[in-house]
C-alpha cells in the first residue's frame, strides 16, 4: 500500500451545501478510493494567491491506496469527486472560489512532473493550510500512520516555521467533523 496526503479546501457553497458539508461529502467519496483514512480538523484559512475572495475551509486526509494505483489514476478519481460536488474547472478563475478542491500533496515517495500533475505538490512547503492539519494528524495518529510519513514530521514542522501559520485558525475539531459524515 502507498500512503497519500490529500489537501481539501472549499470556499463556495453548492446545492445548498456549505463548504464544511462539501468537505464531509468529499471525505465520504474519498473513502471509496483511499483506505485507512485519517482526517484532520477543519481550519478556516485566509485565501492565498488570489486574496480578494471569501475565506477557505481546509483540511487534510491521509490514507493508503493500492500499490497498483498510479498517481494519475488517483488524480482522475479525485477530479470525478470534485465534479460530483459542483466543481467546473472550465468556468473558474485559477485559485479563485470553488466548491471543492482536492490536491494530491504527497503520493508515497513518488516524484511526478507532468502537465497536469506535480507530486510533491509544488507549493506544499508554503501551504500552512496543509501543514497545520497534516501535523495535527501526525501528532495524534503517528502510531497508525505510515512510518515513512511520520519520519518527515520534523521536516514538515520546519516548513511551517518558515512559512508561518498566520491565517490558519481551527474551525471544527476532527471529532466534530466526524459527526457530519
Amino acid at each position: 500500500m502507498t500512503f497519500v496526503v490529500l489537501g481539501l479546501g472549499s470556499n463556495k457553497s453548492w446545492q445548498n451545501m456549505t463548504s464544511v458539508r462539501l468537505l464531509a461529502r468529499a471525505v465520504q467519496e474519498i473513502c471509496a478510493v483511499v483506505t485507512d483514512v485519517h482526517w484532520s480538523s477543519v481550519y478556516k484559512t485566509a485565501p492565498m494567491y488570489l486574496t480578494e475572495q471569501t475565506v477557505f475551509y481546509n483540511m487534510v486526509v491521509v490514507g493508503f491506496v493500492p500499490d497498483t494505483m498510479q498517481p494519475q489514476d488517483l488524480l482522475n478519481r479525485l477530479h470525478q469527486i470534485e465534479m460530483s460536488l459542483g466543481r467546473d474547472r472550465s468556468r473558474e478563475v485559477r485559485n479563485g472560489p470553488r466548491s471543492i478542491d482536492i490536491d494530491i500533496e504527497l503520493f508515497g515517495s513518488a516524484s511526478v512532473h507532468s502537465e497536469d500533475l506535480e507530486i510533491p505538490h509544488p507549493r506544499f512547503s508554503e501551504r500552512a493550510f496543509v501543514l497545520v492539519p497534516l501535523l495535527e494528524i501526525l501528532n495524534e495518529s503517528a502510531d497508525i500512520i505510515d512510518s515513512t510519513l511520520c519520519a518527515r514530521k520534523t521536516e514538515f514542522a520546519h516548513m511551517l516555521e518558515v512559512c508561518g501559520s498566520g491565517g490558519v485558525e481551527l474551525y471544527l475539531p476532527a471529532e466534530n467533523f466526524a459527526l457530519l459524515r
